[in-house]
């Protein structure tokens, strides 16, 4: 694992300057429902819409000067990209972001907005890593991976900090899992501060690579399929070095949720909060609605990651 809590705290004070401190909100109605207190925490209020400006941002703070001349790469499905172009371009730091064609078009848009360079190459997350490692290699870009970075995780760690400190009565946790850098650094957080936390991961049924690797105890390649959840999308590194170890050892739980069952928490989400969410966002939500994890009596907190739906797909999933 080799990456010390110690490391969040340091990642905390490092980025305070940079990030928004989201605030953790009650869901009143979901938690009639379940008969639990779940709270939200909204990184839905990043300035870029998501969570990974946190890591993106401790990871380019932690450059020296040679690497900032030199400029940093980042493979995404959309909110990492975002993240490291938002956090480059406040530290004057070129930054070259390698998408897929999966990619909605709407992220691709807030990427170029920010003023990297955006190359969109191949169907998968994986094709387009291929261009990122040519770059790192021909043209001596410093990589910064969405998931499996020691940075990036500690990064993503602070909102376990935030977490201890508005809801010291927490007992569960509920994450959405891709690669393992979200759900890694806020278990090492908690789990440090108190092992009995319940750490739970969600994702997809299409394609999900943490949880096949579970199962294998090692990363496996999988076929990167559409999905509403598509920030949670891709494969975590067949050398993955971090993430995986952190999850076989931190996270008590992995659920999947459907696409009907994703869809059914953002228009839940939208109908009683008053709040939008993407697909990767809701998959916690979309856990408990369909009873796929009991919470009675508990104390939860739901990871709302992030709130960067294309329009279109907003319009169809609440008009379903």
């Amino acid at each position: 694992m080799n990456i010390p809590p110690l490391e969040i705290y340091q990642a905390k004070k490092r980025i305070s300057p940079y990030v928004t401190r989201t605030p953790l909100v009650r869901a009143h109605a979901l938690s009639d429902l379940c008969e639990a207190e779940i709270w939200c925490k909204l990184e839905t209020m990043q300035p870029t819409g998501a969570f990974k400006l946190r890591g993106a941002t401790n990871a380019i703070l932690r450059l020296n000067e040679d690497q900032r001349k030199r400029g940093v790469v980042a493979v995404s499905t959309g909110n990492h990209g975002r993240g490291v172009a938002y956090a480059a371009r406040e530290q004057g730091v070129r930054a070259v972001i390698c998408l897929s064609s999966l990619v909605p078009e709407n992220k691709v848009e807030a990427i170029k907005s920010l003023g990297a360079d955006v190359r969109i190459v191949g169907n998968s997350q994986d094709e387009a890593e291929i261009e990122a490692n040519r770059l790192t290699e021909e043209e001596g870009l410093i990589p910064i991976s969405p998931f499996d970075h020691p940075d990036v995780i500690a990064g993503q760690g602070t909102i376990g900090l935030e977490l201890l400190e508005d809801f010291p009565e927490l007992n569960c946790v509920v994450v959405p899992l891709s690669g393992g850098g979200l759900i890694g650094g806020i278990a090492l957080a908690l789990k440090a501060a108190s092992p009995k936390i319940h750490v739970v991961g969600v994702t997809m049924e299409n394609g999900p690579a943490m949880v096949l690797s579970l199962e294998a105890g090692k990363p496996v390649e999988v076929e990167e399929e559409e999905s509403l959840a598509d920030s949670l999308g891709g494969g975590i590194g067949l050398e993955n070095r971090y993430t995986l170890s952190l999850v076989q050892e931190l996270v008590d739980e992995t659920l999947l949720v459907s696409e009907d069952e994703i869809g059914q928490a953002i228009q839940y989400v939208f109908e009683t909060q008053r709040m939008v969410l993407e697909g990767g966002a809701a998959v916690g939500t979309a856990a408990l609605l369909a009873k796929k994890l009991e919470v009675q009596g508990q104390n939860v907190a739901l990871i709302y990651s992030g709130n960067n739906i294309a329009e279109k797909t907003l319009r169809k999933v609440l008009d379903a």
